[in-house]
């Protein structure tokens, strides 16, 4: 019989049933306790019973776990000190859409030579995790795969989803299934509708295929994740963390009888990708917050130890310790200079 299945697999390696590996790498009950609490500090933050600002912020990607656990313990400094108005969340990606080919994150390629040692991507995946709770930070993601939140969801307080899938439907079947609070970036070219169609999805049950505990594939049905909210990037577009475009943005939710929370993203279509921008957009964002527009919760920036980005792929010995090999970020003096601005502004409002 000719083949008829197959013809382009090089390789299916099976992968460790999640239970597995999250018993493998457990979390200690300290630390659940830290994702539980901070789940729900920030879900009051999008309905509005906590006043603090949120603050998502952290490289564009980790691919040096050492580099970002340093970043994490100068994070969880200034987090400390800043708490009382300011809930700061740490960016800990470790997956990203490529528009066309590139590196595709640590859990796919945690050896940064092209040999996907996607197991084992999973396991340092959770390793850092848990060392950044262990720092004193909630943890934020985004959630490419829909595979990946069996791995790894238990450890996370908060993630996203990006432009370039809050359409799919995979992904808001999967959302309404996580168990953090939750935000969808408008899609590329700037628009919110997309993304106010995916809150409301994300919101109701859905059943959908995907992968038990044990790593058999199965029908699952969730109950709906009613903590979501929506995240401004700009677009293709242009910017949209203007005032016009946030009050666009709040009477859309309210129209669409969503909660009018709205997280704005400093970086991306809103800095024209330029990191050199990006303090100016968040001060902008907390402007309008500190003059009294409560619907913007929160804001996200895109920081490393060291500002800009640098070329890959090159050989790991040859990289710039702590300086992005995907997005460029503003480096950690701006930072901490910015978070600390921001405490003072909203204090002062």
């Amino acid at each position: 019989m000719e083949k008829v299945s197959d013809l382009h697999i090089a390789s299916n390696i099976a992968l460790p049933a999640p239970k597995l590996l999250r018993a493998e790498i457990a979390p200690t009950e300290k630390q659940a306790a830290f994702i539980a609490e901070t789940r729900r500090e920030i879900r009051e933050i999008i309905f509005g019973d906590d006043s603090r600002f949120l603050v998502v912020v952290g490289p564009c990607s980790i691919h040096d776990p050492e580099a970002g656990i340093e970043y994490a313990a100068r994070l969880a400094k200034v987090a400390a000190e800043l708490k009382d108005r300011l809930c700061i969340v740490m960016r800990v990606y470790f997956e990203k859409p490529r528009t066309t080919v590139g590196w595709k994150g640590l859990i796919m390629d945690p050896h940064l030579d092209g040999t996907c040692d996607i197991p084992e991507g999973l396991r340092l995946a959770r390793r850092i995790l848990r060392d950044v709770i262990d720092a004193g930070l909630p943890t934020a993601t985004e959630l490419l795969d829909p595979i990946t939140p069996q791995y790894i969801a238990d450890l996370i307080s908060w993630s996203a989803i990006g432009a370039r899938t809050t359409e799919s439907q995979t992904h808001r079947q999967m959302a309404s299934g996580l168990s953090m609070p939750l935000g969808f970036k408008n899609g590329t070219f700037g628009h919110v509708v997309p993304a106010i169609n995916a809150i409301k999805a994300a919101m109701q049950p859905q059943t959908f295929l995907g992968v038990s505990d044990d790593g058999v594939a199965s029908a699952v049905t969730t109950r709906g994740n009613p903590d979501c909210h929506i995240i401004l990037r700009g677009g293709d577009d242009g910017p949209n963390y203007g005032a016009d475009n946030v009050m666009e943005t709040r009477d859309a939710l309210i129209a669409a009888k969503v909660k009018p929370a709205i997280m704005i993203d400093a970086s991306h279509g809103n800095c024209a990708k330029d990191h050199n921008r990006m303090p100016a957009v968040f001060r902008e964002i907390v402007r309008q917050r500190a003059a009294g527009d409560v619907s913007i919760i929160g804001a996200m920036l895109e920081s490393n130890l060291v500002g800009g980005s640098q070329k890959f792929p090159q050989p790991p010995d040859k990289l710039v310790r702590g300086q992005s090999i995907t997005d460029a970020c503003i480096d950690w003096d701006t930072t901490n200079q910015l978070l600390r601005e921001a405490a003072a502004t909203l204090g002062a409002s």
